[in-house]
């Protein structure tokens, strides 16, 4: 029997993303899209300049130790000698750098996917402009996906990506900022005539045969914004430390501190992890090989330190990371100090700490003058009234204030002064 019933025709056209018709979401438009670029325009600003401070916070024009990014040329501009006042400096800096990446994911992702149907337009470019447009819109996308996530895993301790995090992550920034600036320049002042109500540009977005809504679009802002406050809540702890750092249970530290004690505080590598071999460290074994002015060479045992002028300093360590520990007191005997003894009388030099650690990008590491001549900045051989533990750097570790956790050497061998 013939079925006469009127049959709905389909345009097989909207079954292609490249078709209008195939984005039906009522929920994209422009209002929506220049919310959320206006919101990740400020982010993302902050990201790259607190991400510049964390690159000068190295020191990278001191020593090659410091810095092994090849062939950077324009890109590796330093911006000028890391101050150690005030102390907790890189602690603000990379704690916002670090939870404000994360806190922004779900920013990204809304206005990644706000923005898809832009990607599948036909023809790919119907300008010049226009095709300069579309490469920076790519170029948009992919290095913000790249930044975020390698970003993400290093946060994590995930090392899942081929090669060095902090190249990939040097380089992407720089492309991905570039691309960044390019579009905001083109887009902004469009975003903020939409959000005023103004004018609706870029028709594109909204869809010629939406479905019906199930949420309003200020109902899923309320949803990336709620989502972007339970990253941060979940976050935020392991920088702030104290209290707060059992509320950061997406963070690899955050929870309780790892034990009780004057050593119970965070820390990244263990001896164990870093090969440090326990006859190597003990007290008829170890000494600390000092060389300065001329050459002039000395050698100290643990005892011998713990002879000279003890100082104290509440210092926290910051990582990279984001995470850091609250302030703990150090004792030990001051760099200057230490330059002292090997002819620097007066303004001590720059100075370049080894560790008995034999892998890992940072056994060695350079500070400037103006840390080696802080008086809180210590050969620390006790920490919290107690002698330090193997894990947190015995017989002796470094800590100078604002200075990176890498920076602040475990495991002290050698310190030479001079020029680097």
């Amino acid at each position: 029997m013939r079925d006469d019933r009127p049959r709905t025709v389909r345009n097989d056209g909207a079954r292609l993303p490249t078709s209008p018709g195939f984005w039906r979401s009522p929920v994209r438009g422009t209002w929506f899209t220049s919310v959320l670029g206006l919101v990740l325009l400020v982010g993302i600003t902050v990201l790259f300049v607190t991400g510049l401070l964390s690159y000068a916070a190295y020191n990278p024009d001191l020593a090659p130790v410091n810095d092994q990014t090849p062939d950077k040329g324009l890109l590796g501009f330093y911006l000028f000698a890391w101050p150690t006042n005030p102390y907790w400096l890189y602690r603000v800096t990379q704690g916002l750098h670090v939870t404000l990446g994360i806190t922004l994911v779900p920013v990204l992702l809304a206005k990644l996917w706000s923005v898809v149907p832009k990607l599948f337009t036909l023809p790919p470019a119907r300008s010049l402009a226009h095709g300069l447009e579309r490469i920076s819109l790519l170029l948009l996308v992919g290095g913000g996906l790249f930044e975020f996530t390698t970003g993400v895993l290093n946060v994590q301790l995930d090392y899942l990506f081929p090669g060095s995090f902090y190249l990939l992550h040097f380089y992407g920034a720089w492309v991905f900022f570039a691309a960044f600036l390019a579009h905001a320049a083109l887009k902004t002042p469009a975003a903020l005539r939409a959000v005023r109500g103004r004018r609706q540009d870029e028709a594109e977005l909204e869809s010629p045969r939406p479905d019906a809504p199930t949420v309003s679009r200020r109902g899923a802002l309320r949803f990336v914004s709620g989502a972007s406050l339970l990253l941060l809540v979940t976050t935020a702890g392991q920088s702030i430390g104290g209290a707060l750092r059992r509320t950061a249970l997406l963070a690899p530290h955050g929870g309780a501190d790892p034990g009780s004690g004057p050593d119970g505080f965070q820390i990244n590598k263990t001896a164990a992890y870093a090969g440090i071999d326990p006859k190597e460290t003990g007290e008829d074994a170890w000494r600390l090989v000092v060389t300065g002015l001329g050459g002039r060479t000395v050698r100290l045992s643990r005892p011998q330190l713990l002879r000279l002028p003890q100082h104290s300093a509440a210092l926290p360590i910051a990582c990279v990371e984001g995470w850091s520990t609250a302030d703990q007191w150090w004792r030990g005997v001051r760099l200057r100090d230490l330059a002292a003894l090997v002819g620097y009388d007066g303004d001590p030099p720059d100075v370049l700490v080894e560790s008995l650690q034999r892998h890992g990008a940072f056994r060695r590491g350079a500070l400037r003058a103006n840390q080696v001549a802080d008086p809180r900045s210590l050969l620390a051989l006790q920490v919290n009234g107690e002698d330090l533990s193997p894990d947190h750097g015995y017989p002796a570790r470094v800590i100078v204030p604002a200075a990176p956790g890498v920076l602040n050497t475990k495991w002290v061998a050698r310190i030479t002064f001079g020029d680097l």
